[in-house]
């Protein structure tokens, strides 16, 4: 399938708590293969964060507002049942490191199982952003440091603001 054809949607999910910009470099990478790519920002009631679910979509439209196709969303409940929902092919994700890909591949293997037409495609990030998590950047702006080489330049304040 083509990314011109607008039957080539993928998801990317994850909590984004806040965008960084690894994250921007995974769509900015993933994103010509797809016709559309819907940024899903995931209700996770179990994990606590520092921006509600209505910031981080917002914050994510704000670093993506130059991309075309991207559509930003929330969700609660099964990525795959989201992926269904689009009738996405894919589900993009990123790895970091080796201790990422256990989790990624487990993620993955169940996917497959709940959901055997949907493929989960990764995308392993560039050298230059593998160290960067988005609870190392909330401790860095928690503690004063330059947050500026490591988040979209749109949300670098409301990151900052979040700890004054």
């Amino acid at each position: 399938m083509k990314s011109g054809d607008p039957k080539n949607i993928a998801v990317y999910p994850g909590s984004f708590d806040p965008v960084t910009s690894g994250h921007i470099d995974i769509i900015q990478r993933a994103k010509p293969f797809f016709y559309s790519l819907h940024i899903l920002v995931a209700e996770n009631p179990s994990k606590s964060t520092l921006f509600s679910i209505d910031e981080r979509v917002e914050m994510i439209k704000s670093a993506t507002s130059a991309e075309k196709n991207i559509i930003v969303s929330s969700f609660s409940g099964l990525v795959v049942d989201y992926a269904r929902k689009v009738n996405a092919k894919a589900i993009v994700r990123g790895l970091r490191a080796v201790s990422d890909f256990d989790y990624e591949f487990q993620m993955a293997t169940m996917n497959r199982r709940l959901a055997p037409d949907i493929e989960t495609i990764f995308f392993t990030t560039r050298g230059k952003f593998f160290y960067i998590s988005s609870s190392m950047i909330k401790s860095i702006a928690q503690n004063g440091g330059d947050i500026s080489s490591f988040v979209p330049e749109s949300i670098e304040q409301k990151i900052i603001n979040k700890f004054k």
